[in-house]
């Protein structure tokens, strides 16, 4: 009976998990080793689930696992560049042209995005790409509110700067 709530409360969101897991962890192959510590973890503590928001609950532990194997890990490893097809779904309207564009500019915004610091590129996954509120962030990273707001404008600041184009292509224009 656990088991069964466990798969309809927490397992529904997986995708989400390791699609956070990936940008923390900015490696597929270690992202899926969080993911699966994590689960691990919310098997164990399914219990301790008390306000039913199973996506942030297991986003927290995402999260805390994340940051453990990496303060255990005493050797610095090189990080793989996530999978560029990994989670793409091209416009198939588009035509090579505009699809080569496109391609180009998701490219730009994922090395942006692996560039920000962790705590900025956490607040910015959570907030744009995983649709939560800045109350649901603040529980997941454990900050205040407005922790949560000013971490959010800086990394938006910082991913603007890193994405405006370089004075070379300016002058071509």
């Amino acid at each position: 009976m656990a088991q069964r709530a466990f798969d309809e409360t927490v397992l529904p969101h997986l995708d989400a998990a390791f699609n956070f897991a990936r940008w923390l962890t900015k490696n597929e192959a270690e992202a899926e080793d969080v993911v699966q510590d994590a689960c691990l973890r919310a098997m164990r503590y399914f219990a301790t689930l008390r306000d039913g928001d199973a996506r942030a609950w297991l986003f927290t532990i995402v999260r805390n696992t994340w940051y453990s194997r990496r303060s255990r890990s005493s050797s610095v490893r090189e990080a793989t560049p996530l999978n560029a097809a990994g989670d793409e779904r091209p416009d198939e309207a588009l035509g090579p042209e505009a699809l080569l564009l496109q391609q180009h500019a998701v490219a730009r915004v994922r090395t942006a995005l692996e560039q920000l610091p962790a705590d900025f590129r956490e607040v910015l996954v959570l907030r744009e790409l995983e649709g939560l509120s800045y109350k649901e962030i603040a529980a997941i990273v454990e900050v205040p509110i407005g922790t949560v707001m000013s971490r959010l404008a800086r990394a938006r600041d910082r991913l603007l700067h890193a994405l405006k184009p370089s004075t070379a292509l300016e002058t071509m224009r």
